[in-house]
């Protein structure tokens, strides 16, 4: 029996599709060659990609104006990828939710000028600020957000209508940690990026989704690769696009489509699905004597779920009871410390009941 993985990312692949990829590892499809090794000009991984690009359309209900682009770099790279397209150099706005969207600020700073619109640093990034409170700028390029933060727990759960707001500046949202968990509202999205290593697929594909006319305003200094115009022209294929990583990524979309979860399917059913891990989760932490979550009600990630034990003295006891019991990556980041549970789309229920489990018995015996 396999273990069950919580890492953060690189995270849980469905084993599904680790066997497809197994099966057509030396022979993809008859063609006598791996995925790795075809070119990525070649008739067969063009179709590869383009089933890809049509699924993930698909299940993210992408409309037509917005173009879809395979990048390398992380999202780390977007940090600086994005002001380099769509800054202008100007005045940036950043909502600071954790330690990812701070990231995103500290990096853009080289690119423009990067302002806070808001922050929950002071009570340690345990909740988001609440749109209405934001202190937007009229002439901002644009507004960052990220949309779930992987290292604190902290998920906007309906992306903020800015028009709405009086602002008509495009919002950028980073949505790595939860990207195909949720239906996406793309009246309200200008651009939005995500690692793959998540929810996607294994690391070395970047997914951006930018609306068209958010083209064509890099500054001179952008790297031809990471200029969105020219990625989009190219149908990303201005350089070598991770071809193994796509494929993956395909498989996983492929997946996707097949999940049911009663009359719901795809991103619907993996919504309805990872809202019951997470309730079993937090319901077990909550009731706990031991265990405990720092993050608002509100705000708590469906995806990633960090908790601390209330006697830190138990916490090396703990990691070494969940591995042998067949559960893997545990320890909360090094900059918060704790323990953080990741349940992505790949994670079943059943792994999250073993934990809860474990959970149970372990406070039971050692606290």
């Amino acid at each position: 029996m396999r273990a069950f993985n919580f890492s953060a990312g690189p995270a849980a692949i469905p084993l599904e599709v680790l066997d497809i990829a197994a099966q057509e590892m030396t022979n993809w499809h008859g063609c006598g060659m791996s995925v790795m090794e075809m070119s990525h000009r070649g008739r067969e991984f063009i179709s590869i990609y383009e089933q890809t690009h049509q699924d993930l359309k698909e299940l993210l209900a992408v409309p037509d104006h917005f173009k879809i682009l395979f990048m390398q770099g992380g999202g780390i790279a977007e940090n600086a990828i994005v002001p380099l397209n769509l800054s202008q150099g100007q005045e940036v706005d950043f909502v600071l939710s954790g330690s990812w969207s701070q990231k995103s600020y500290l990096e853009a700073q080289k690119y423009c000028t990067a302002s806070i619109a808001a922050s929950s640093e002071s009570d340690g990034f345990r909740h988001l600020p609440d749109p209405s409170t934001w202190r937007l700028n009229s002439k901002a390029s644009y507004v960052h957000l990220c949309t779930n933060e992987t290292i604190h727990g902290v998920e906007c759960h309906e992306i903020p209508d800015l028009k709405a707001l009086g602002h008509h500046s495009p919002l950028v949202i980073d949505f790595s940690s939860h990207v195909l968990a949720n239906p996406v509202d793309w009246s309200r999205v200008g651009l939005a990026f995500a690692g793959a290593q998540k929810n996607i697929g294994p690391a070395g594909l970047t997914l951006v989704i930018v609306r068209e006319d958010l083209l064509g305003h890099a500054l001179q200094i952008c790297p031809s690769a990471f200029n969105y115009s020219l990625v989009a022209q190219f149908e990303s294929m201005y350089n070598t696009p991770p071809t193994y990583s796509i494929y993956i990524a395909g498989l996983v979309m492929q997946w996707l489509k097949r999940q049911k979860e009663g009359a719901l399917s795809g991103v619907l059913a993996l919504q309805s699905r990872n809202q019951q891990k997470a309730q079993l989760l937090y319901g077990a932490i909550d009731n706990s004597g031991l265990y405990e979550n720092r993050v608002a009600k509100a705000n708590r990630s469906a995806m990633n779920v960090p908790f601390y034990l209330k006697d830190e003295s138990l916490n090396d006891l703990f990691l070494q009871g969940a591995k042998a019991a067949g559960l893997l990556q545990l320890k909360g980041h090094k900059s918060v410390g704790g323990m953080r549970a990741s349940i992505y789309n790949a994670m079943p229920l059943e792994g999250v009941q073993a934990l809860v489990s474990f959970m149970l018995d372990f406070e039971r015996t050692k606290a």
